[in-house]
């Protein structure tokens, strides 16, 4: 039965320490130093007043449970007298269970439950222990590492830690497969030759901790094991001790091979994650994410004079982007910081204080709609340079790229990265993120159907619209007309917002095959010839339309050029195609708000060529993409007061809240601020495309799920009234309701 813990109000002692009434199992210790109680401490004096006082005290005030020792303790019957002498409450115990004490259990067999595995080590599913249980804790000092271990190692006296994998016996003789972070090596354990520490391996199960002394020793020429980096060794234990025992049911396997972590649940890995970065697959992701943010922190340092500076995490809250998290203020009651979506403000300020070049590896957050490649918090490569003009940002960030996949992949980049307009890029692939690794490039052919009586086309035309179209090679015969007109291919049409998918097929000599209003736009062999040569469309190609707003028809053919690339195996996966993307608009309109916003951020400079209207201008941003993604993005900046407010004034902010809220910035710029850009990478993508793994999870060591929770924390949570109370805040249900009594 678990005890019954209480503290009370009582007087304070003449020394004006703190002090309580404890309320233990029935008994009751009055005039007891809080600090004492809480701190475990004086345990012979506190054994004494149990055993004098009985219940007295006024009504009890419950706490949290005891510590697990201190449980025992209040839980345990007296037998024996203790002694007077003041001890640690471990020694007081030991005196007082010496004679009680139970013998060490067998560890329980492999695939035991959770309370057979409880009662194996010596207690019960309800919760009590025994003393066994705290037995002083050690900390043993390794001589080596098990994957260090070779050939050379022979005849050395070894002290091994790590965690047990496979154990299994062979004429009377144990192994036990010993990992820890450096790599694997085999265990022997006979006991002709040391006993004890056979009969210790014999206990040792799946992921218990153990401490191995030995000898090493060459395996038999026909033991070598090729696959392992230790294979040709193995150690000879000569004392086995087990640090600590799994007790609980293991939720899957941190030693099947890679392939199969395909088989467990994500839900469960983030669940017991603690367990999952065990495995190699994920220690390894980790390891290599280290090393490729050592290799970028050497090359900007080491090389290209950088320096890291930390900025801050309570900051304010600003327009644009994405919703902000808020973080209440108890001091200042009402108000609210935001944690940062990037240190944009900070690091363009510190251009202004002179650091001249800047990074950070920084901790970023985002109140968005997640994805497989996004998280609430994620890590960005941040970086901002003074004095440097668009061609040496892009030059220097091309060294630095090429740096690290030389690094990391081993893959040597171009000298200079191909460019594309954002409005090339739009046109050719209908992405400003275009993957170069498979052709199909779009082209328009609005000129080409002019006059069509097809309705789609020629109300898309006559509405200032376009028509374009991207061919897929050896398409007429791989996509079938179920997929086109209903399947999967016509559904990513419709899910890029177009309102159907016209397409037609290549036959030999130039002709095609069509439904009768599309065909009778190409009747004529000229036509059709310019169609042909206008797409590189060959005998047995499928030609994919699109008709409408240009943005509409970018979306619509960058989406299925994608997904038919993907389905038909026409992606190179071998491929290294990067490139920059450069000259987006200055801003997009926003339907909804019926308004300007930026397309990147307001501080972007405007290009100086279109500096007459800033509405229409191009900015001077640049975005590094790769294999179709984007790793990277920057700009070069505003750095004069009068260009940014004519901005903010663009985005639809008046004088006054510009003032309000950027107000620190526009100053700093009037104090001297130099010309500067920056550009900032995604750490968590960069590392997944690098490590080839197919979501930023499997990059981060605790991530959170598409939900924004963590399931090893059980993060978000309700937290306390009292905590609540403190911030003046109040939460209230869908309806309006105070749902405060629930503590939510």
């Amino acid at each position: 039965m678990a005890p019954r813990c209480a503290f009370a109000p009582a007087r304070a002692s003449s020394l004006l320490l703190p002090r309580a009434t404890v309320q233990i199992g029935g008994r009751t210790a009055i005039n007891l130093p809080v600090a004492r109680v809480s701190g475990i401490s004086n345990a012979a004096a506190s054994l004494r007043a149990m055993a004098l006082h009985t219940p007295s005290a006024p009504s009890p005030v419950m706490v949290p449970a005891l510590p697990p020792v201190f449980r025992y303790f209040s839980s345990a019957k007296p037998q024996n007298p203790v002694p007077r002498k003041r001890l640690p409450l471990v020694a007081a115990l030991q005196a007082q269970r010496a004679d009680a004490a139970p013998a060490a259990a067998e560890p329980p067999p492999p695939g035991a439950s959770s309370a057979e595995s409880s009662e194996a080590a010596g207690g019960s599913a309800g919760g009590s222990q025994s003393l066994a249980e705290f037995a002083p804790l050690t900390w043993p000092m390794r001589s080596h590492l098990c994957g260090e271990l070779r050939g050379g190692d022979e005849g050395a006296r070894v002290q091994l830690c790590g965690w047990a994998g496979a154990q299994r016996g062979l004429g009377g003789v144990i192994f036990i497969s010993l990992r820890d972070h450096s790599g694997i090596v085999q265990v022997k354990s006979d006991p002709e030759q040391h006993p004890e520490a056979h009969a210790a391996a014999q206990r040792v199960r799946m992921e218990y901790v153990v401490r191995v002394a030995g000898e090493v020793r060459r395996r038999p020429a026909d033991m070598v094991n090729g696959k392992m980096a230790t294979g040709e060794v193995e150690v000879i234990a000569s004392d086995v001790e087990v640090l600590n025992a799994v007790r609980v049911a293991l939720p899957f396997s941190m030693t099947s091979a890679e392939g199969a972590a395909d088989n467990i649940k994500e839900e469960v890995r983030l669940r017991y994650r603690h367990l999952d970065l065990r495995r190699p697959l994920m220690a390894a992701n980790m390891r290599r994410r280290h090393e490729i943010v050592k290799t970028l922190r050497r090359f900007l340092e080491d090389e290209q004079g950088f320096v890291e500076v930390e900025t801050p995490i309570l900051t304010r809250s600003t327009p644009e982007g994405a919703r902000d998290y808020l973080v209440p203020s108890r001091v200042q009651s009402g108000e609210f910081y935001a944690l940062p979506q990037s240190p944009q403000l900070f690091k363009q300020m510190l251009m202004v204080s002179g650091f001249d070049r800047y990074y950070q590896v920084a901790r970023c957050f985002r109140d968005e709609d997640l994805r497989a490649d996004r998280q609430p918090e994620f890590t960005q490569l941040d970086m901002e340079l003074s004095f440097t003009p668009l061609d040496e940002m892009l030059a220097l960030n091309e060294r630095l790229m090429q740096h690290l996949f030389k690094t990391i992949k081993g893959v040597t980049l171009p000298n200079t990265f191909p460019r594309l307009t954002y409005a090339e890029a739009m046109l050719r692939f209908g992405s400003d993120k275009p993957d170069l690794r498979f052709g199909m490039e779009i082209a328009d052919i609005s000129h080409i159907v002019a006059g069509s009586t097809f309705k789609v086309f020629e109300s898309a035309l006559e509405a200032g619209g376009v028509v374009r179209a991207v061919s897929v090679s050896g398409g007429a015969a791989k996509i079938s007309a179920t997929r086109l007109k209903k399947g999967d291919v016509f559904q990513e049409a419709l899910k890029s917002g177009a309102k159907g998918l016209p397409f037609l097929k290549v036959l030999p000599e130039g002709n095609i095959e069509a439904i009768p209003a599309i065909s009778a736009g190409f009747s004529d062999a000229d036509k059709r010839a310019a169609l042909l040569q206008s797409l590189d469309a060959q005998s047995g190609d499928l030609v994919l339309f699109a008709a409408g707003p240009a943005g509409q028809v970018a979306a619509t053919l960058g989406r299925l050029r994608l997904f038919v690339a993907g389905s038909l195996g026409l992606i190179d996966e071998s491929a290294e195609a990067i490139l920059w993307v450069t000259d987006f608009p200055m801003f997009e309109w926003n339907e909804e708000e019926q308004r300007l916003e930026a397309l990147h951020h307001p501080f972007t400079a405007p290009h100086p060529d279109d500096m007459a209207d800033i509405r229409t201008a191009r900015a001077l941003a640049y975005d590094l993409v790769y294999n179709g993604v984007e790793i990277g993005g920057g700009s070069l900046r505003i750095f004069r007061r009068d260009v940014q407010e004519r901005v903010f004034e663009c985005i639809g902010l008046t004088h006054k809240q510009a003032e309000e809220k950027f107000g620190y910035l526009m100053e700093a710029f009037d104090l001297g601020a130099p010309p500067h850009g920056g550009i900032a990478y995604g750490l968590d993508r960069l590392a997944m495309l690098l490590l080839g793994q197919p979501s930023i999870r499997d990059v981060i060591a605790f991530p959170k799920t598409t939900a924004a929770q963590c399931l090893l924390t059980n993060a978000p949570a309700a937290v306390a009234e009292r905590q609540l109370a403190e911030l003046s805040i109040q939460v209230v249900g869908e309806e309006g309701e105070d749902t405060g009594d629930e503590g939510k």
